[in-house]
């Protein structure tokens, strides 16, 4: 089996897509935390502060669909936003040539450069700065969310590194991941995410949902309630944190069913972890780069990953099936990564 799959199931008779396509064994280029971390603290909180201009500028979703960034083809986009004047814009981080860029739908385009030694505090003043310029600034909560810190964003001159290649890198990866996720979407019927940049943890994230309301804890907080208000097998990567100390591939399922870490994962290096209350499904980054096959790979940990939580959730995995999904045997050949 191609690990691109096969659909659709027509007469039994799959029709391969993507045959006549070469797709060459990526080069995945390495991205070891501790080599970029300052950069990644530094872009994170660049990220947070676009993301919540467009959060600001978006009308709400549910389960806060208009708060991520997306991946381009040169580097995170906003996507369109309207502006309480009419006018629409977006903004995007360019790191193709390593500028912040903002573009409205009258033509204007202004932005600034994306290098080392600039601070979060002088990327806040450059960026509020252009789309007061342009007419178009909101007002946002200027402090991180969810990080170490709490220095607001106009305070903050400590994080002010910027490693080109790393960030290319990172991209990259993440160009690729989405790839791989928006396929693996396809094979679902059922209600699913976007595949979008959380900002909050600069984590790329698709979520399949099983059809049933979910059981928040009741002390959850309101972003969680909206977050998780339905069942869900959420996937993503993430380039590591204060606590996974490497960039791993993730999932895990909410609320968590009885038994998840007696399913099995593939391929063979993928493991079940404590995080948080819950339990979370990891597969490191390094193992995927250096697989044979890495988009076999990583597609082996996101099914099994899935046919973990949606089996152990009770969910009709067969009533969920898109006429995209590989069949059965298809599948079982690729869990034998």
């Amino acid at each position: 089996m191609t690990a691109s799959g096969r659909g659709p199931r027509d007469g039994g008779v799959g029709v391969d897509l993507v045959s006549t396509i070469v797709r060459p064994r990526p080069q995945l280029p390495e991205l070891q935390l501790e080599a970029w971390e300052p950069t990644k603290d530094t872009l994170h909180r660049w990220c947070q502060i676009v993301g919540k201009v467009r959060m600001a500028s978006s009308a709400p979703r549910n389960h806060w669909w208009h708060v991520p960034l997306y991946v381009d083809v040169r580097g995170l986009t906003t996507r369109r936003m309207p502006a309480s004047s009419g006018v629409s814009f977006e903004i995007r981080f360019d790191f193709i040539e390593h500028r912040l860029v903002i573009a409205t739908d009258r033509g204007e385009i202004e932005g600034f450069e994306l290098v080392d030694g600039l601070s979060v505090a002088e990327f806040d003043d450059k960026l509020h700065g252009r789309l007061a310029g342009l007419g178009i600034d909101v007002s946002i909560r200027e402090t991180p969310y969810g990080l170490p810190d709490t220095t607001p964003f106009p305070s903050d001159r400590e994080h002010a590194s910027y490693d080109r290649d790393a960030v290319a890198s990172f991209w990259r990866i993440l160009e690729w991941t989405a790839d791989i996720l928006e396929e693996f979407a396809g094979w679902y019927c059922g209600k699913t995410s976007p595949v979008h940049l959380f900002w909050h943890s600069l984590d790329l994230a698709l979520t399949r949902f099983g059809g049933r309301r979910g059981t928040p804890s009741p002390d959850a907080d309101p972003v969680t309630r909206e977050a998780y208000s339905h069942e869900v097998v959420s996937f993503g990567f993430w380039p590591g944190d204060q606590d996974s100390r490497e960039p791993n591939y993730y999932s895990y399922a909410s609320p968590e069913p009885p038994g998840l870490r007696r399913q099995p994962l593939r391929p063979a290096e993928a493991t079940w972890t404590e995080r948080g209350r819950g339990s979370l499904a990891l597969l490191r980054y390094e193992a995927v780069r250096n697989s044979p096959d890495p988009k076999a790979a990583l597609l082996a940990f996101l099914e099994s990953a899935y046919q973990a939580g949606a089996g152990a959730s009770g969910w009709d995995r067969s009533y969920l099936e898109s006429s995209w999904c590989p069949s059965p045997p298809q599948l079982s050949e690729l869990l034998r990564q």
